[in-house]
């Protein structure tokens, strides 16, 4: 596996962590999280360790240099045992301050357990996981839950993951896995518990944990296709190629805030696509990339497999497994799903409101095939709701309490804005796609009157 790096923000390697103390409240340097920004992972400016000043920043400063002259090379048993008792010495806000600024996946690999002698990787581990663990941020819980997924996660790894969820709780929990979910790379949530984690013993403890810590958030996971769902792709004709669908976007962010007059927390986007993975994460990478390009800033792809592409009910089955999991790992929110009705996920919607009808609020339809009335009243009455329009579905999701009306303005106004935009090439394609749009903004002017 690759580390989770951000584009943005260079980790900063083990042996190269000296430098003067910083004497203000921002650090002198980037602050590093495994390679991931706290800013990124909870959508908000706090970061794994609180900045620090005075004697605390001279302090923390001092034991980060000591780490970094001791781990500069190879590490024998006395200079490992040396960094462990920095750890142990170590004070809170110095502790979140370590995590922060080392690279721990790959302080992690320096220091090592011996055929004859002490286990220092086990003793760190430990003393991060177990003995220290209530002393951690939450971000230093995220940043140490990257390092142990960055490369392979053999036991050791696994079982430090484990003993952070677990010390986790409530709503902490929530904000952990959340943080854990986010980065815009393929080191996600699912990837870790279900993929990554291979004792099926520990992932029935985190899984087990994750129920029994559930605090209700109120809020919706918002699930999505990509193809013919998100942009134009496969089996629409409506649109030039390759176009994002007029609102969208905007249709997504609303349903993230939800309805309710205070926002809910943004970052609740996961697209749910029959794309195949792969070992190495290159398919999902490119997924979102191609998202990124777009304008999908920050969203989990959980992926498909080459054999789930044979159909449209392998697909459907593909898809619902990934639901399930998902549903595992977050029992707090409550999820709404936009797909299309070109493949499977008509199928696949159908089939998750009836498994959990209470859990999932609605399904919505972007209709690519011309789905005669009499199929859309049918889907209708099961919750699934096929539109033509963003605008339409936006409609839909307000009068279902999922959207505000200020929402639904807003999703009106962007796909009207957006749709200014695409470049047809058949007048006669434009001209229809128009009344629809026409159409749909009146119903939504009707419905917030």
């Amino acid at each position: 596996m690759t580390s989770r790096v951000s584009p943005n923000q260079p980790r900063v390697p083990v042996a190269r962590t000296t430098g003067t103390a910083p004497t203000t409240t921002t650090p002198s340097k980037p602050v590093s999280t495994g390679g991931r920004l706290l800013a990124n992972s909870f959508g908000g400016a706090t970061r794994a360790a609180e900045p620090l000043s005075g004697a605390d920043a001279v302090s923390a400063q001092a034991k980060l240099d000591a780490i970094g002259r001791l781990a500069n090379g190879h590490t024998d048993r006395a200079e490992e045992g040396k960094i462990l008792d920095l750890f142990r010495a170590a004070s809170p806000k110095e502790l979140n301050y370590l995590v922060a600024r080392l690279d721990m996946h790959e302080l992690l690999e320096d220091i090592d357990d011996r055929l004859i002698g002490p286990d220092n990787r086990t003793a760190l581990v430990t003393i991060l996981t177990k003995d220290r663990v209530k002393d951690l941020s939450l971000g230093a819980r995220v940043s140490l839950i990257n390092a142990f997924q960055s490369g392979g996660t053999g036991g050791l790894e696994e079982t430090g993951i484990r003993n952070l969820f677990v010390a986790t709780k409530g709503k902490d929990l929530t904000a952990l896995k959340n943080g854990v979910d986010a980065g815009n790379d393929w080191h996600d949530l699912q990837q870790l518990v279900f993929h990554d984690i291979d004792d099926p013993k520990l992932r029935a403890e985190i899984l087990t944990h994750f129920q029994k810590e559930a605090v209700p958030t109120g809020e919706s996971k918002v699930l999505s296709d990509i193809d013919d769902t998100f942009y134009e792709n496969l089996k629409d004709t409506r649109f030039p190629k390759k176009t994002v669908y007029p609102g969208v976007i905007s249709f997504y962010a609303e349903l993230d805030k939800g309805a309710a007059a205070q926002a809910g927390r943004s970052g609740d986007l996961a697209f749910v696509t029959a794309r195949p993975n792969d070992r190495a994460g290159l398919v999902e990478s490119l997924t979102e990339k191609t998202l990124q390009s777009h304008g999908v800033k920050d969203a989990v792809v959980l992926q498909g497999d080459l054999l789930s592409n044979l159909s449209n009910d392998a697909i459907a089955k593909k898809k619902f497994e990934n639901f399930t999991q998902y549903k595992q790992l977050f029992p707090e929110y409550s999820f709404v799903f936009t797909g299309d009705s070109g493949q499977g996920d008509v199928i696949f919607g159908a089939k998750m409101r009836e498994a959990a009808p209470k859990d999932v609020k609605a399904v919505f339809i972007n209709d690519v095939v011309n789905t005669p009335q009499a199929k859309r009243d049918e889907y209708r009455r099961k919750g699934v709701f096929f539109t033509d329009t963003y605008v339409g579905a936006a409609v839909e999701a307000f009068k279902l309490g999922l959207m505000s009306k200020e929402g639904l303005q807003r999703v009106a106004q962007a796909a009207k804005e957006d749709f200014a935009k695409i470049p047809f090439t058949d007048e006669n394609q434009k001209k229809a796609r128009a009344g629809e749009l026409q159409r749909d903004v009146a119903a939504a002017e009707a419905a917030i009157r």
